[in-house]
């Protein structure tokens, strides 16, 4: 599996670069009246600057030389009604060039995304947009990641059964164990949790491992997959399906006819049962936003400090020199909170949603 792994990223990486290579050759085709006399120094922008390394985006950026941006493009993959189903390589949209009718847009409601254009080059429709982007790419890897480190542990567990863990397993171990014991065991109850313990190790570890992958600036980490409200959402919907799916007999009667309570709360305006059902609803909500507004708020707060070195450099080279070694201090220090949240994050996450098994599975007295 690792040779897989590693024959994917070469090949993905060969790709690139060669989509690379033929995207600027034809830009220089079409560019040759332009000179570098013409090209205006864009004034340095910590808001765009900030909002490009932390949104998505249509091909995975590797670094950047003598004002050159290699990357490496991915699919787009688009439906609209009058062309059908059409795909082709993002390195074709690049520096604001359109392909059969189709542009990233620089402005306005649709910024950043692919739209269908007319022959004028003005806005005609947003298309269904199925792209293979940088967070899904980022998503496919972290999949096949926890797919090997597994199932090789699990192949290890077979092998040396009754013998003390050793090298990958003995790191996953006490994690697992933590899960199983310390949250589902203990939220859930001894007679429900074996059947909720596979998902809530599958949203911890994923959380985990991607959290991590954010944190490195490097393909194939760098993507801000839990920072995406999208992918958070999903995830906090899954929580909510299960936990509406599995709730039992006394949690519904809890919600609708809640125990205890007076019955002009319930009857005739549903009061206790508003507010209860509304909780219901509000909590996937609040996975959603907790998990996305932590993980955002510290890639900007590192980007933030590293924009405040160009910041001051504009205003004067000597103040961005002197700006440097404490932009970086601060920088790695919320780093290495950045690493102690990414535990944090899936632990809070995964918690949560082990409660909310157990207050669904919980047993009428």
């Amino acid at each position: 599996m690792n040779k897989l792994l590693l024959n994917i990223l070469i090949v993905l990486c060969l790709f690139a670069f060669q989509q690379q290579a033929n995207a600027s050759e034809k830009l220089k085709e079409k560019d040759t009246e332009h000179t570098e006399e013409h090209i205006e120094k864009k004034e340095f922008n910590p808001g765009d600057f900030i909002f490009a390394h932390i949104r998505d985006s249509y091909g995975w950026h590797i670094f950047t030389y003598k004002g050159h941006h290699y990357s490496i493009p991915l699919p787009v993959i688009l439906y609209c009604k009058d062309q059908g189903i059409i795909s082709f390589s993002s390195s074709k949209l690049a520096h604001g060039h359109s392909h059969k009718n189709f542009k990233i847009a620089l402005e306005g409601d649709y910024k950043d995304k692919i739209i269908e254009v007319n022959d004028h080059g003005e806005f005609k429709a947003r298309p269904l947009d199925i792209s293979i982007t940088k967070n899904v790419v980022a998503i496919f890897f972290s999949c096949l990641l926890m797919i090997y480190i597994f199932t090789s542990v699990a192949s290890t567990y077979k092998k040396r059964e009754g013998k003390a863990p050793k090298g990958l397993q003995s790191l996953l171990e006490p994690l697992i164990l933590f899960v199983r014991d310390d949250i589902a065991k203990a939220s859930i109850g001894e007679k429900h949790y074996e059947k909720f313990t596979p998902f809530l190790l599958t949203i911890f570890f994923f959380i985990l491992i991607n959290n991590l992958l954010g944190l490195v600036p490097i393909i194939p980490g760098g993507a801000n997959v839990t920072g995406n409200i999208t992918v958070t959402m999903t995830l906090a919907l899954f929580t909510f399906f299960i936990t509406t799916i599995t709730g039992n007999k006394n949690y519904w009667s809890h919600i609708f006819n809640t125990p205890g309570v007076p019955w002009w709360l319930k009857l005739p305006l549903p009061l206790i049962p508003f507010v209860e059902l509304f909780g219901v609803l509000i909590k996937p909500f609040v996975l959603m936003i907790r998990l996305f507004a932590n993980i955002s708020a510290g890639h900007m707060i590192v980007l933030g400090f590293f924009s405040l070195i160009f910041v001051f450099g504009n205003m004067s080279t000597g103040l961005g020199y002197l700006v440097s070694p404490l932009s970086l201090v601060f920088t790695i220090f919320v780093s290495m909170l950045e690493i102690l949240v990414a535990f944090i994050q899936a632990y809070v996450f995964t918690i949560l949603s082990a409660i909310y098994f157990g207050m669904a599975s919980e047993e009428g007295h």
